[in-house]
């Protein structure tokens, strides 16, 4: 089995991840301050859009903005930034992809925050930085981590957009998931099971540890409300 699409794999999903977090946690905290409900909804069915359509239908959208022969494209390729069929392309793949995931997984966190320390924390005139730093987000932490172990499962598992956008070049953006359907139509069975054993194993991993996550959180809670 070649190691090659394991380490362009986790090197894409750990790239993604850094942006997915911040950006997804960043966009769910901006929506959940606005007092314009329907610009809330707007904005957030935007923002969710990439998690109900097909991913090879995201790639076509990123090829279509991104693409050398597209205006954008064509303005990036003379700062001398490609962002197509290249590794660069399999972290924007599982960018797109996954930032649904963390923005949903961030709002539902910042929403379950029991409002009452957020307006006790005004009452003694905390600025809303503080009350960010030091009271939404720790309360927030157990649902942002969750959302960024989401996050990362999904982006090393991205097929469909990084096809679209990023390519099968071997060695370069060839991921786990392309590597597998290139063994599966080169008839390379052995190899395919490989890869996709490495990937059941690691999504198990992720799995595990957002339940014990929880369960830790879940017991510390219980202690300090007894």
């Amino acid at each position: 089995m070649i190691v090659a699409p394991i380490l362009v794999s986790l090197k894409t999903a750990s790239v993604a991840i850094l942006f997915t977090f911040v950006i997804g946690t960043f966009l769910a905290y901006i929506i959940c301050r606005s007092k314009n409900e329907q610009l809330k909804a707007i904005i957030d069915a935007i923002l969710t859009l990439p998690l109900v359509l097909p991913p090879t239908v995201a790639g076509f959208f990123l090829l279509y903005i991104f693409g050398l022969r597209r205006p954008f494209g064509m303005l990036l390729a003379d700062l001398g930034i490609k962002l197509v069929f290249n590794w660069q392309a399999t972290v924007l793949a599982a960018l797109i992809i996954a930032l649904p995931l963390m923005y949903r997984s961030a709002r539902a966190a910042f929403d379950q925050v029991d409002p009452i320390y957020l307006e006790a924390a005004r009452t003694i005139g905390l600025k809303e930085k503080t009350i960010a730093a030091k009271i939404l987000f720790p309360l927030a932490a157990p649902g942002l981590t969750s959302g960024a172990i989401i996050s990362f499962s999904r982006g090393l598992g991205e097929f469909g957009a990084t096809a679209m956008i990023a390519g099968n070049i071997a060695g370069v953006s060839r991921t786990m998931p392309l590597a597998i359907y290139s063994a599966v139509m080169g008839g390379r069975e052995e190899e395919a099971y490989g890869y996709v054993i490495i990937l059941v194993i690691v999504s198990f991993l992720f799995v595990w540890g957002i339940s014990i996550f929880t369960e830790s959180r879940r017991g510390k809670y219980k202690l300090k409300t007894r």
